[in-house]
């Protein structure tokens, strides 16, 4: 728990030190912005992901989308949506969520082999996504099976942007009102169709903007301003 208390970088260099070579090693020898920079200088990356239910110990992953932004523009050129073949099979509730059932999901690819390409996109930037201690989770869960150590990023979050935004304008607001499509509506911005995760990515990704336009952030805005913290 103490080690909560050290920057995160310094963090990220102690256990690039204990990681083997492979795709967690050359993501986290990449070094993570500095907190001082302004933010618009960052290249973000909103990231979700669809899992076979809540629990990162047990669930599994199924799919994940992400796409870039920087400067407050989103890049959709960069979009990117992976299908995850799980171990196990999908449960009912899962597949009536995502419409993602064990036949679609045996076309995916083994996480094993997705990882690679998602941390490429990760190295030096920062995670952006609503809710994001979820995805965090999930990620590193995955990590420590399979690469043996645990996974460490810049996060930054919708959810808990907007709430102490919220919460310095004395703006009443109930629990489920922080979700994410609570919150799209509530800045005026289309709805979607939920449980995919590229949609929920880019969803992410319109919300982040329309809150740094709403919290009409102007001049130098240091990072460490919008990162969750860790």
């Amino acid at each position: 728990m103490w080690q909560r208390l050290l920057p995160l970088d310094f963090r990220r260099r102690r256990l690039l030190r204990s990681v083997p070579s492979g795709p967690l090693r050359d993501y986290l020898a990449i070094a993570f912005p500095e907190r001082s920079t302004d933010y618009r200088e960052i290249e973000f990356v909103a990231l979700d992901l669809e899992t076979t239910g809540l629990d990162c110990r047990r669930d599994e992953i199924l799919s994940i989308g992400l796409v870039s932004l920087k400067a407050g523009r989103i890049e959709l050129a960069t979009a990117e949506h992976h299908l995850v073949a799980p171990q196990g099979l999908i449960p009912e509730t899962s597949a009536t969520l995502h419409h993602i059932t064990d036949d679609t999901a045996a076309a995916g690819k083994s996480l094993s082999e997705v990882l690679p390409s998602v941390f490429s996109r990760l190295g030096g930037r920062v995670l952006l996504g609503h809710h994001v201690g979820l995805e965090h989770a999930f990620l590193d869960a995955a990590c420590r099976r399979l690469y043996g150590a645990g996974f460490l990023a810049p996060l930054a979050d919708t959810e808990v942007l907007i709430q102490h935004w919220l919460e310095r304008k004395n703006e009443a607001f109930g629990g489920h009102e922080l979700r994410l499509h609570a919150l799209r509506e509530r800045y005026g911005l289309p709805r979607y169709k939920a449980h995919n995760a590229l949609i929920d990515a880019l969803a992410t990704a319109e919300l982040f903007c329309a809150f740094i336009a709403r919290a009409n952030l102007v001049g130098r805005v240091p990072l460490k301003r919008l990162l969750k913290p860790q």
